[in-house]
């Protein structure tokens, strides 16, 4: 059975404010933003190839042809969703300072909720 993507959102929820034996709250949150990203991203891919007609490359390619394949159907809100995460997830992942982390945790976890329940 294939992994269902939908988990790593759950996962987001989970990490949002935790810290534990070795971790911060800092870096949970960072994760819980990386997690909602690809979570939305990969179950948003799938869908579009099977009920869209995206062929993805399931390479780094697709995290700019898949919302430039939303925009060009019509679903300009999926797309800058998906934009919006990746933007996050990019600073989450390889910034040094985040302004307003606990914001963005929470906005991501939304968006990407959204991108999932479009897709289902």
């Amino acid at each position: 059975m294939p992994f269902d993507w939908k988990e790593f959102l759950e996962l987001s929820r989970d990490l949002r404010g935790q810290s534990g034996s070795g971790y911060s709250c800092e870096a949970a949150e960072r994760t819980a933003v990386s997690r909602a990203y690809y979570g939305a991203f990969c179950h948003a891919r799938n869908f579009a190839a099977t009920n869209l007609s995206f062929i993805p490359s399931y390479n780094h390619k697709d995290h700019v042809a898949l919302p430039n394949y939303f925009k060009r159907i019509g679903h300009m809100d999926i797309a800058d969703n998906l934009l919006e995460l990746r933007l996050w997830r990019n600073q989450c992942d390889y910034d040094d300072f985040i302004v307003s982390l606990e914001q963005i945790v929470q906005e991501a976890i939304d968006r990407a909720q959204e991108v999932i329940n479009y897709c289902s």
